[in-house]
């Protein structure tokens, strides 16, 4: 699938859906974070823009990336609207080709999953490198289909959070691997329909 497929599949995915008026944080990431000191925050993929206005309300300064320009669109104006746009910086960004720039204390990476060739070990390998001292990566991975999901496809492996830090391959003297778990979890989706779910959390601490 190439960029523009790409750009044309995620836009697609958020204009077929309402905006959200006022999108919620995933679980994880409310669990892992609060009360971690606040500041630079990067969310890669941030879909509806839920965890970056979370983030931001907590006093986060907030670099929200997606490959969608709806996306994008859209978290601008939620930002602006909820008073956080001094907070969130958005950013139409294709980690298939750059990553952006800077220096974070947390990056989140919540259902980086697409459809293209995407090597999300490189990508993932980048955002470690990317984070200051003392600063945490957390990757939230699917860990099974929900009914409502766009990949169907009944052949899908999702790794293991530990799978998924051994494609990161953190060096021990730099990076601590605080937790690699997975979890069941009742997913709400469109219109209010539930179904039971497995997420995979990894967790990792840049140490020096």
């Amino acid at each position: 699938m190439s960029t523009t497929d790409a750009l044309a599949f995620w836009d697609g995915v958020h204009a077929a859906r309402p905006a959200a008026g006022n999108p919620r944080p995933n679980a994880p990431l409310i669990e892992m974070v609060t009360g971690l000191p606040t500041g630079d925050a990067l969310d890669l993929g941030c879909g509806d823009g839920g965890d970056a206005l979370w983030l931001a309300d907590q006093g986060w300064q907030v670099t929200a990336t997606d490959i969608s320009a709806v996306a994008v669109q859209r978290l601008t104006a939620l930002a602006r609207s909820h008073g956080l746009s001094d907070r969130v910086t958005t950013m139409r960004t294709d980690l298939h080709t750059s990553f952006p720039p800077g220096g974070f204390d947390l990056i989140c990476a919540h259902y980086l999953h697409t459809p293209r060739d995407l090597d999300r070990p490189t990508v993932l390998r980048a955002a470690t490198h990317a984070l200051r001292p003392g600063g945490r990566l957390l990757v939230v991975d699917h860990g099974s289909a929900a009914p409502w999901s766009w990949d169907q496809d009944p052949d899908t492996r999702y790794p293991s959070p530990r799978e998924i830090a051994a494609d990161i391959d953190p060096a021990p003297r730099t990076w601590t691997v605080e937790r690699a778990d997975t979890r069941r979890r009742t997913a709400t989706g469109p219109h209010g329909r539930t179904a039971e779910v497995t997420d995979h959390v990894l967790l990792i601490r840049r140490t020096a």
